[in-house]
C-alpha cells in the first residue's frame, strides 16, 4: 500500500514538474516575442514619417524614401499569388479529387514536403540559373516572383489540400446524387467549403513573400528605382526585406532599418489578425 501510495505521489511530482517547466518555456517565448516586438517598435516608429513612405532615395539631398520598396514589395506579392495560387489550388484538387491514395498523389505528397525543407537560399541559386539566365528574365522582379511562386507552392498545395480533407463526404455524395458531374461538383460544392482553408493559405504565403530576402537577392536585386506596375515587374528592384539588408550592412543606415522592421513587424501583425478573423469567420 506505501509503495502505491509513494508511487503515485512521485507520478504527481513529475507531473508538477513537467506542467512548471512548460508554463516557464512559454513564459519564455512570450517574453522575447514581446520584448523583441517592442524594441523594434519602439527604434523604428520614431524614424518612420511621411516623407519617408511617399519618396524615394535623392542623392542629392541624401535623404531616404522607401516608396519603391512598398511597390516592389507590393508587386512581387501580387506576381507571386498570381502564379502561385492556380498552380497550387489546381494541384490539390487533383491530388484530393482525382488521384486519392494513388502512388502518384503519395510520390507529389512527398516531393512536396521534401521542398518545402529546403533552405531559401537554394531556391535563389536555382531562381538565378533557371529564371535569370536560362530563360533570359535577368535581375527582375518577375524572376523573383516566379523563385517565390516555386518556394511557396508545396504551401499553399498542402494547406489547399487539407482544407479539401475537411469537406464531408456526404456533400460530394448528395451533389452526385443530384447528377452533376465531378467537376461540377468541386466547383459548386467543394471549392466554396474549402474557402476559408485556401484564402488562410494564400495569406500565410504572403507573410513569407514579404519576409523572404536571401532568394530575392540573387534573382530581383536591390535597386531603389521607382517604377510602374509593368516597368518595375520587369526591372530589378528591392523589396522591403532586401532594402532592410542594404540599408543596414551596406549603408549602416539602422534607423531607416529599424524603421522597415518595424513596417514588416505591423504587416505581419495584420496578416495574422486577418488570418484569425477568417478562421473565426469560417467556424461560425
Amino acid at each position: 500500500m506505501n509503495n502505491k501510495k509513494n508511487y503515485y505521489i512521485k507520478r504527481r511530482r513529475l507531473d508538477n514538474i513537467f506542467v512548471a517547466t512548460c508554463i516557464l518555456a512559454v513564459c519564455i517565448i512570450f517574453a522575447l516575442t514581446i520584448g523583441m516586438t517592442t524594441y523594434i517598435l519602439w527604434k523604428g516608429l520614431p524614424e518612420i514619417s511621411l516623407k519617408m513612405l511617399t519618396s524615394k532615395p535623392s542623392y542629392l539631398d541624401e535623404s531616404i524614401g522607401i516608396l519603391p520598396d512598398l511597390l516592389n514589395t507590393l508587386y512581387i506579392v501580387v506576381a507571386t499569388l498570381v502564379i502561385m495560387v492556380p498552380f497550387g489550388v489546381g494541384a490539390a484538387i487533383y491530388l484530393q479529387e482525382y488521384a486519392r491514395d494513388s502512388y502518384t498523389s503519395k510520390v507529389i505528397e512527398f516531393a512536396a514536403e521534401t521542398l518545402s525543407g529546403i533552405p531559401s537560399i537554394i531556391y535563389g541559386l536555382v531562381g538565378m540559373l533557371i529564371f535569370s539566365q536560362l530563360l533570359g528574365l535577368k535581375t527582375s522582379l518577375l524572376a523573383g516572383a516566379l523563385t517565390l511562386a516555386l518556394m511557396n507552392l508545396p504551401t499553399i498545395m498542402r494547406t489547399t489540400q487539407e482544407s479539401l480533407k475537411t469537406v464531408p463526404e456526404s456533400y460530394r455524395e448528395g451533389a452526385f446524387a443530384l447528377g452533376a458531374g465531378q467537376w461540377r461538383v468541386i466547383r459548386t460544392v467543394v471549392l466554396p467549403s474549402a474557402k476559408q482553408g485556401i484564402i488562410t493559405g494564400s495569406i500565410l504565403s504572403v507573410g513569407r513573400i514579404i519576409g523572404e530576402s536571401a532568394a530575392l537577392l540573387f534573382t530581383a536585386g536591390f535597386a531603389h528605382a521607382l517604377n510602374g506596375p509593368i516597368e518595375g515587374i520587369k526591372s530589378a528592384g528591392a523589396t522591403l526585406t532586401v532594402a532592410l539588408y542594404v540599408y543596414a550592412k551596406e549603408q549602416g543606415e539602422f534607423g531607416v532599418a529599424f524603421a522597415i522592421a518595424s513596417i514588416l513587424i505591423l504587416l505581419t501583425i495584420g496578416l495574422n489578425m486577418a488570418v484569425t478573423l477568417i478562421g473565426r469567420s469560417g467556424r461560425e
